[in-house]
């Protein structure tokens, strides 16, 4: 297990650098994205539209921060991962369109992320749940913001951050999946129990 501090924009080399159990932490520019800006994003692409927010290289949150526009500004009050399996749907062909080197959630991603980012040259971190209030302190300012018609938490937020982390590398780029391997790892040590449980003699 190693440790990173990575700038954005990523390259492919770098991410295939990270491997499961490694820990990043980011500063550049990343951007949220849940499931309706997936959606959007996929249509764009599809009508040959450019989406608004150049995504080359970049961390993907998933996320819907709190924001609260202060003047002419935008100020992100928390920003807490969601729960990354709603976006397993889309990942797939999204990672295919748009090069993103880092998708960063909770809970894990599903077996067509995982070939998504062995192909395209991506990874997934998982940040803490709960955590809304922490990620934002990482949060430096907002750089820009489209599609707020579909809502605050839906819109897609580039944003600028300095030390965004820790995040966990559990899915890398080679098909190593962390909660795959800790699932047999599971299932093994419950098989093992139980057949020891079966053999006590009372």
């Amino acid at each position: 297990m190693s440790e990173f501090n990575i700038s954005t924009p990523l390259s492919e080399g770098e991410t295939r650098k990270f491997r499961v159990g490694d820990i990043i932490y980011i500063s550049g520019t990343i951007f949220t994205a849940r499931d309706e800006a997936h959606k959007r994003a996929l249509e764009w692409i599809a009508e040959g539209r450019q989406i608004p927010i150049n995504v080359e290289g970049l961390a993907m949150y998933h996320c819907g921060p709190l924001v609260q526009k202060i003047g002419k500004k935008w100020h992100i009050i928390s920003a807490g991962p969601t729960t990354s399996s709603r976006m397993e749907t889309f990942e797939y062909n999204f990672l295919k369109h748009f090069p993103v080197r880092v998708v960063i959630g909770k809970g894990g991603m599903g077996s067509k992320t995982t070939e998504a980012m062995k192909k395209y040259g991506a990874v997934y971190g998982a940040f803490t749940g709960g955590a809304g209030a922490l990620a934002a302190e990482s949060i430096i300012e907002v750089e820009d913001v489209a599609w707020l018609d579909l809502g605050m938490s839906e819109a897609l937020w580039s944003i600028r951050v300095e030390n965004f982390g820790p995040i966990i590398i559990t899915i890398d780029s080679y098909g190593n999946n962390l909660y795959k391997i800790l699932m047999k790892k599971f299932e093994k040590n419950i098989k093992k129990i139980k057949q020891e449980f079966l053999n006590y003699s009372y």
